[in-house]
């Protein structure tokens, strides 16, 4: 197969982009459906997004509540029971559990906390940034290894 092979599904697939202003006979020819003059007719013209006409806009009517903490932390948690996935002695990093999806990086951008939630069945040595106490007891009594990174 080949590049100039390539075809869209039966009854699917691609669809052409508008030609505009290319002649009357095309349809979209003279003002390129934009109509006769207008703001909307304008080049750079139409309204901001949430505008509606001069009236007070939905998001100026609605009530406003709360606040958002700038220096809020961030920390992607993990419970133990999540943790028995992984064979006796393996070395559980943060790079780990990004890998094996157990954890998104985009929820964790100022560390991991291991919880003690559930059991523990095998021995691992566990790097953090936070561990709950439950989970320290839990994972040094089945004679695995705590490790604050």
């Amino acid at each position: 197969m080949k590049l100039n092979d390539l075809r869209p599904n039966e009854g699917g697939g691609s669809k052409s982009k508008k030609r505009l202003g290319r002649g009357t006979g095309s349809g979209l020819g003279k003002t390129s459906g934009k109509g006769h003059k207008g703001q909307n007719a304008r080049s750079g013209g139409g309204v901001r997004p949430g505008f509606e006409g001069g009236q007070m806009p939905l998001f100026r009517r609605l009530p406003k509540r709360g606040f958002t903490n700038i220096f809020k932390k961030e920390i992607g948690t993990i419970n133990l029971d999540d943790l028995n996935r992984f064979e006796e002695g393996t070395v559980v990093t943060p790079e780990l559990l990004f890998e094996n999806g157990l954890i998104k990086k985009s929820r964790s951008k100022d560390g991991i906390k291991i919880l003690g939630n559930g059991e523990l069945n095998v021995k691992l040595t566990v790097k953090a940034q936070h561990f709950s106490k439950s989970a320290i007891d839990k994972i040094e009594s089945t004679g695995g290894k705590v490790e604050v990174i």
